[in-house]
């Protein structure tokens, strides 16, 4: 893995993993850890998880310095 992760093609295919949605599912993951849902029902998970989501984003604008 290593030798893949360091050839010309792997350095290019890891760099645009953080251009994708994969560091918000592990962000909200581990650090927020949501591991599973603690509600039962559709419309309740689909609350859960946009409250989340939520959160992620306005932390992201606190760490981006909007509003200041």
């Amino acid at each position: 893995m290593k030798r893949k992760l360091d050839s010309e093609e792997g350095r290019k295919r890891y760099g645009q993993r953080f251009a994708v949605v994969e560091p918000v599912f592990a962000n909200l993951r581990h650090n927020k850890r949501l591991n599973r849902f603690t509600l039962r029902g559709r419309k309740k998970v689909d609350g859960q998880w946009k409250l989340f989501c939520l959160v992620h984003n306005i932390e992201k604008l606190v760490h981006h310095g909007y509003g200041q």
